[in-house]
């Protein structure tokens, strides 16, 4: 695969990522929202802060922060819930870490190395 390749891959990849955390986590936070009796509103706050994280990690300059807030997320779902129930948050963690060590593909300028 060409570097040019590579490069669409991983945007890709980290596109996709983030747009399925974020609209899991939007979904959750209206749902939480949608509770009555305020019970849920640890989870609207959970569900909101994963939210935020998945939009920064979706820009080009914020996605170590918005990262670091997905992964903080992801371990306190794992921490509530136990690594059973939250066994997905592994792949997402583990694609987030990735992300966050290779950087924005769209920050990059240049044309692509052959």
């Amino acid at each position: 695969m060409t570097s040019r390749g590579i490069d669409t891959a991983f945007g890709l990849f980290h596109a996709a990522l983030g747009a399925v955390v974020l609209i899991e986590s939007v979904q959750t936070l209206v749902e939480a929202l949608g509770r009555t009796g305020g019970a849920h509103v640890h989870v609207a706050l959970l569900a909101g802060v994963e939210a935020v994280g998945a939009a920064l990690f979706l820009l080009g300059r914020t996605v170590r922060l918005g990262g670091g807030l997905m992964l903080a997320t992801f371990l306190v779902a794992v921490l509530v819930h136990g690594l059973g129930r939250e066994l997905p948050l592994l792949v997402y963690a583990a694609g987030t870490v990735f992300v966050m060590a290779h950087g924005s593909i769209w920050l990059r300028s240049g044309p692509p190395a052959a």
